[in-house]
């Protein structure tokens, strides 16, 4: 064992099961199944489980028609697809445990109906009223548990956790606001926990005694639906009960949502205190999760006491290898998660889980850096651009040995994320640049500063391929072409002051005046960090978007809507969607909805465009005509985000050795 890293590597008794470690991947959407376990899932799971994490918990299994997911265990037929999944971690040491899931009121039925609840009342974003449920359809329920149950012991799971927090079913009837219910499932705390006993005792009667029983617990985000000490007092009661062989404890629910999986705005280990309060007195196991990112959190949260078990998701999406590096004193070559939400969470609003910083995750089985090996055909390979597309794509060129140069015409590596990185709360983003650095001066890649190259000088290097991750720029200052309205001719003051968020970034704090306009065409953080970023000055924000709501790329992530709590209690903070600029003059901006006709004006004396940028490309023709194979890359391609960047810079750089990966992102 690591020394180091004692409490974290040591094992632990969860009822009649031990798990070889503290370190645990709880339970999490992917999306990369659809009813029953694919290759895809397994092979994901396995990537991790290789690393040394001691415990996993899979994602949640709907139990009961009534509510749906993306994996059901209603039927028998589950049970050998899972146990495929079982039979490959098992060489691992690695323990499987899985979610017992029912979404109460907050998700429709899987016929797109009403679901089942403790009453009648939608949840916090249903769109629908659901069907309070009768006691006969409570004690299906009930039974539905228990067959989900002995199905997951049948396929080899070592045990099965009940999700009884988080706003789903259980936490809204145990909570006193929520459950309105006048019959022996509401009115009095007994009452309340009544279901939630009465199940866990079913799946203690039907499973056999060396499969473990668990449950996720928490209180809400809102203490009036329910508080921190009423939480405690339901895993008290259910551990008097001899119901529970651990608690994983995480805090939050749909009314402040992000707080169950905060961002990079919020601290390693945001859910510790909570989860102190909320497991005070419990004897049993018991996991915290929030944001820990490496062993060395694990080992600091453990020490303290505060739990048995460390949660590490997100930081083992982002680098499965985790465990394995950190042990082997690697630590500086851990990938990190910066916390941006955009692959993980926001992943799941386009189809399935990814990670901005990995792209391999979900597609193990084809693009795991495993399979990277010695090319047979060394080649020289040139990347035009320091950025995190032009460093990703030399990273991965050197890993498979080829002879790669980097050029890059700043005095630094990390391209627009060294600009993102200045923006408040979003200082973490720039972990990412910092590693890939790191990485490619280990891995030998010759790099260049502050070279700005010509399409003779990449020729000079007799390159066999050219990577041109050049970035994007700016567009011609001096004009705005909306997206919503590129037929509007918008009339700008030569007396307005105008910035870009560069150039807000860099300006005087004492130049900007009283109020500020920030126009977003884009609906990603960089309007949301200048809107904050004036904030901090103690100037009134005005945020104007032709998009139907505030930054809708960042919103899926959660990262919006912790903002907004900031902002509302900031300052003078207001919000214009469906909106168009009509002019900007001295101290004001004229304005109207997109679909409106009368014209008004809000107080800017500054005013802040945020539009898409234009593409830098202009050794694009040179080196193109001489017959060389010449790939762009991020937003060099075309103008979007940290994902695509990442993506495409791992995918060109793939490509080398792998023609067929070509079609997965070259649209040259």
């Amino acid at each position: 064992m690591n020394a180091k890293f004692r409490h974290a590597m040591s094992p632990l008794r969860i009822g009649p099961v031990t798990i070889p470690n503290r370190l645990v991947r709880t339970a999490h959407a992917t999306l990369f199944s659809r009813g029953d376990i694919t290759d895809a899932h397994i092979r994901y799971h396995l990537a991790r489980a290789k690393s040394g994490v001691g415990l996993s918990i899979i994602e949640g299994v709907s139990v009961h028609r009534s509510s749906s997911y993306s994996l059901t265990m209603t039927d028998d037929a589950s049970i050998a697809p899972l146990r495929r999944l079982v039979e490959a971690m098992e060489p691992t040491g690695m323990k499987l445990f899985q979610q017992l899931w029912h979404g109460g009121s907050i998700e429709i039925a899987p016929n797109g109906g009403p679901p089942w609840a403790v009453t009648a009342l939608p949840g916090r974003y249903s769109r629908m009223p659901a069907i309070a449920m009768s006691t006969r359809q409570i004690a299906e329920l009930v039974r539905a548990y228990g067959d989900a149950a002995v199905r997951q012991a049948e396929a080899g799971l070592h045990g099965a956790e009940v999700l009884a927090g988080q706003g789903y079913l259980f936490s809204q009837f145990l909570s006193p606001r929520l459950n309105t219910r006048t019959d022996a499932y509401g009115g009095s705390f007994e009452n309340r926990i009544r279901i939630l006993e009465e199940l866990l005792s079913e799946i203690r009667a039907r499973v056999p005694s060396s499969f473990a029983l668990g449950a996720r617990m928490g209180a809400s985000s809102e203490p009036t639906i329910l508080r921190v000490e009423e939480a405690n007092e339901a895993i008290l009661h259910l551990e008097r009960k001899g119901l529970l062989d651990y608690v994983n404890i995480s805090q939050g629910d749909y009314y402040f949502h992000v707080e169950r999986y905060a961002g990079m705005d919020q601290p390693a280990g945001y859910q510790v205190d909570v989860t102190r309060e909320i497991g005070k007195g419990v004897a049993i196991p018991r996991i915290v999760v929030g944001r820990l990112g490496t062993l060395d959190d694990a080992e600091q949260v453990l020490r303290t006491g505060v739990a048995e078990m460390v949660n590490l998701v997100r930081a083992t999406i982002a680098d499965p290898d985790l465990v394995r590096k950190e042990l082997e004193g690697r630590a500086e070559e851990v990938r990190p998660c910066i916390g941006c939400n955009q692959g993980c969470i926001g992943g799941l609003f386009s189809g399935r889980m990814g990670c901005t910083v990995n792209p391999t995750v979900g597609y193990e089985a084809t693009l795991g850096e495993d399979l990277i090996t010695p090319t047979q055909r060394r080649q020289r390979i040139v990347v035009v651009g320091g950025g995190p597309a032009g460093m990703e794509a030399a990273r991965v060129s050197a890993l498979a040995g080829h002879d790669v140069t980097l050029f890059e015409a700043a005095p630094d590596l990390g391209g627009q994320i060294n600009l993102a990185s200045r923006l408040p709360k979003n200082h973490g983003i720039g972990d990412i640049t910092k590693w890939l650095e790191r990485e490619i001066f280990r891995l030998g890649v010759e790099v260049h500063l502050s070279s700005y190259v010509d399409a003779g000088e990449v020729l000079a290097k007799k390159p066999d391929v050219v990577i041109l991750a050049t970035g994007s720029m700016p567009q011609a200052s001096g004009t705005l072409v909306q997206t919503a309205a590129p037929y509007i001719d918008v009339r700008i003051d030569p007396s307005a002051r105008i910035l870009t968020s560069e150039e807000l970034i860099y300006a005087d704090p004492g130049a900007l005046g009283r109020s500020a306009v920030v126009f977003d065409d884009v609906g990603h953080y960089e309007a949301l960090g200048c809107c904050e970023h004036l904030l901090e000055r103690g100037l009134d924000v005005t945020y104007l978007t032709r998009h139907a709501i505030f930054v809708p790329e960042i919103d899926k992530t959660g990262r919006a809507q912790a903002a907004l709590r900031r902002f509302y209690r900031m300052g003078n903070f207001r919000i214009l969607t469906n909106s168009l600029v009509l002019s900007v003059r001295e101290g004001e901006v004229e304005w109207r909805p997109i679909d409106g006709v009368r014209a008004e004006t809000v107080p800017a004396d500054t005013t802040v465009l945020v539009l898409y940028r234009e593409a830098f490309r202009e050794l694009w023709d040179a080196c193109a005509e001489t017959g060389l194979k010449v790939y762009a890359v991020g937003d060099a391609l075309s103008p979007r985000d940290l994902v695509a960047a990442m993506r495409e810079g791992h995918l060109c750089a793939r490509s080398i050795d792998d023609p067929t990966i070509e079609a997965r992102w070259n649209n040259m």
